[in-house]
């Protein structure tokens, strides 16, 4: 279980713009990592799409936000194309990182497997908020008022 304050498990994942990326690379500036079960799914086509709605005003917050699932690099592809999203995409095809982040159990009549949970790391790397349970309506917003308080 990850607590605030502590240092965010690190990563080495490819991405929807065809690099690998890692938490390394965001040092420096807030970073949202959200998890989400599946592309072109409802609830996280709206999540997505609310991200990239309100992307420039994050990064105007100094932050960056990446989406991380189990789907490949072709399906983040499309979704990304089918939708214009703005969002960095991350493949974690094993479920390895979304593991190490407590972002995977039981989905009730869904079966296990990745959990709607975001992250905001701080630029030292530690973990500033958690949002356990995440609703995607709205979302951006919420993580739009903790930037801005963390900021404060």
């Amino acid at each position: 279980m990850l607590d605030i304050k502590a240092y965010a498990p690190d990563f080495n994942l490819d991405g929807s713009d065809g690099k690998k990326h890692s938490l390394r690379e965001f040092l420096g500036r807030y970073l949202v990592v959200y998890f989400y079960p599946r592309d072109d799914t409802p609830g996280c086509t709206m999540e997505a799409k609310s991200f990239t709605s309100e992307f420039e005003t994050i990064r105007r917050l100094g932050a960056e936000v990446v989406g991380i699932s189990n789907d490949d690099i072709g399906s983040h592809v499309k979704f990304c194309s089918k939708y214009g999203l703005k969002v960095l995409l991350l493949s974690d095809p094993t479920s390895k990182t979304i593991k190490r982040y407590g972002a995977y159990g039981s989905r009730g009549i869904f079966g296990q497997g990745t959990l709607r949970k975001t992250f905001i790391i701080d630029g030292d790397g530690k973990i500033a908020r958690i949002f356990p349970k995440v609703n995607p309506l709205g979302h951006e917003k919420e993580i739009i008022v903790a930037i801005k308080e963390l900021k404060e």
